[in-house]
């Protein structure tokens, strides 16, 4: 081989490695950046999960004796605020060897019956557990219907002198629409099988007998739900014709009917009340998954069942 051909092959070999390692780093510094851009996604998906609260779950720090505080803020329902929600709180708080005592505090205009019964029925069974720890009910804004449901389980109950309390009865509406529809020269065929199965359907008229169903059947709800407070709030109830019709009362007006027992805050409660300043949050909070599922499942049920156009609310 001459002298000029061992010179080009020799250049063509050091071209040739420099173009394969320019390529094997080209390809090292792309999965590098591949990789720092997922872990900045991760990073920043993190962070926006923690702000929008889709991880659920409550921060706790725990650091000696505490006052253990859970929240009722909105409508109690299964897709709001559920009973299971309420309940998995209350039995964290009582459950912590550092609760000194509980506070539920209350800001709600009330919901389903059967939802403020089980967190009723579970202020009184953890009452009866944990003996030594007292829970007290503080009223925000509003404890109305199935709000006060709830808090007439507690031990005492607390509001400010402007918070509305009581509402002490039970509703069940709808609408009818057959006007309109003979307007419009609509009709409406159902079929069903069961006399009773199109109840108080709001596309034809009001059967009288489903009516007066319905009328004994919330009659008794009702009747549960005076029991529940009569028993709560026992002789501290001052009892008047119209303190079960659905009326609501002042703060102040309560205190003096006995529907609650004093004026005070959540940081009143905490610090003279249960003589543990130090205040932790044990509101477990539903995640953005379990939030969509709940919703999802409602609407679901609401386009399957007629029935579903009826709500039944303590208010």
């Amino acid at each position: 081989m001459s002298e000029p051909e061992k010179s080009g092959n020799w250049e063509r070999e050091v071209l040739e490695k420099l173009a394969l390692a320019a390529i094997k780093e080209q390809r090292i510094a792309r999965h590098w950046s591949i990789f720092f851009r997922i872990l900045s996604f991760g990073f920043l998906f993190v962070i926006l999960a923690i702000v929008m609260g889709w991880l659920g779950g409550s921060t706790i720090e725990l650091n000696g004796e505490h006052t253990a505080l859970v929240e009722l803020d909105g409508t109690i329902s299964a897709n709001e605020v559920s009973a299971d929600q309420i309940i998995s709180g209350l039995q964290a708080a009582f459950k912590d060897k550092n609760t000194k005592g509980v506070i539920l505090r209350i800001n709600s205009p009330g919901g389903s019956p059967v939802q403020a019964g089980q967190i009723y029925d579970e202020i009184k069974r953890l009452r009866a557990k944990y003996p030594n720890i007292p829970l007290y009910a503080v009223v925000d804004d509003l404890c109305a219907s199935g709000g006060y449901y709830v808090a007439s389980a507690a031990d005492r109950i607390y509001v400010d002198k402007a918070s509305l309390i009581g509402s002490i009865g039970v509703l069940m509406d709808g609408f009818g629409f057959t006007g309109t529809m003979d307007k419009l020269g609509v009709e409406r065929r159902l079929l069903t099988a069961g006399t009773n199965k199109g109840f108080l359907d709001p596309f034809s008229p009001v059967n009288p007998q489903q009516e007066a169903y319905a009328k004994d059947m919330l009659e008794e709800i009702h009747q549960q739900f005076i029991k529940a407070v009569r028993d709560g709030r026992g002789t501290r109830l001052k009892e008047t014709p119209d303190m079960f019709s659905g009326l609501v009362w002042s703060g102040a007006k309560a205190v003096s009917l006995g529907l609650a027992d004093a004026f005070g805050s959540t940081d009143y409660v905490a610090r003279d009340v249960i003589h543990a300043e130090n205040v932790v949050d044990f509101t477990p909070q539903a995640g953005f998954a379990d939030r969509f599922a709940k919703r999802f499942g409602v609407e679901l049920g609401k386009n399957i069942n007629p029935l579903a156009t009826m709500d039944m609310r303590l208010r």
